[in-house]
């Protein structure tokens, strides 16, 4: 008897001690979880932000340079496909964010262009609304770098807890999938960054 108290002691303590650490392996496998899932929000409302802004940029340029009717167009095409591009940030995988990366990229490149028409219309240029605009979307780039940076770190974070021994077994139970991460642009080493030439004398 004395001996089979020992041994159900011993079961249940290593039962606990193996619950114990399923249990604070998993929680920090969601928390880690949870924070991609907000970096991952912070990047969307970043790009939302500056999708709100373009329709007041196109209607300033269009008031001053009219025959630019292509660029303009270009930028309104690129900012409704992008806003098509939909992720699950909790489900995503590494085809969705490059469909992401590249709609985005695309609506810098448009930006890029748009803002270039400016250095042909000198009233355009000194129209205080449109250097609103151009400081507001300045300020709005540097936050989707900022969340972009942000996500890579969290998603890198994530994903290399849920390959380290043993809580690799734990995601590999419970499916907590991988992570991907932005890559940066070919020939940068950092997210696409408008330049929208608001120093003086440009």
């Amino acid at each position: 008897m004395k001996k089979g108290c020992i041994g159900l002691i011993v079961l249940g303590v290593i039962a606990a001690a193996l619950f114990g650490w399923v249990k604070t392996s998993y929680n920090g496998l969601v928390e880690n979880q949870e924070l991609v899932n907000k970096a991952w929000s912070n990047v969307e409302s970043s790009y939302q932000r500056r999708a709100d802004l373009i329709p007041n940029l196109v209607e300033t340029v269009k008031g001053y340079a009219k025959h630019e009717q292509e660029t303009l167009e270009g930028v309104i095409e690129a900012r409704a496909n992008a806003t098509k591009v939909t992720i699950d940030g909790a489900n995503m995988t590494p085809e969705d964010l490059q469909k992401y990366q590249a709609a985005q990229g695309d609506v810098s490149s448009a930006l890029s262009r748009l803002i270039a028409v400016s250095e042909s219309y000198p009233d355009l240029k000194a129209n205080e609304n449109f250097k609103d605009l151009q400081t507001q979307l300045e300020g709005t780039e540097n936050r989707i770098n900022k969340a972009r940076a942000d996500y890579n770190e969290a998603a890198t974070e994530y994903n290399i807890k849920r390959r380290t021994f043993p809580t690799n077994i734990i995601a590999g139970l419970f499916n907590f999938d991988e992570k991907p991460n932005f890559k940066a642009e070919e020939g940068a080493e950092k997210a696409p960054k408008v330049d929208f030439g608001t120093s003086e004398g440009k």
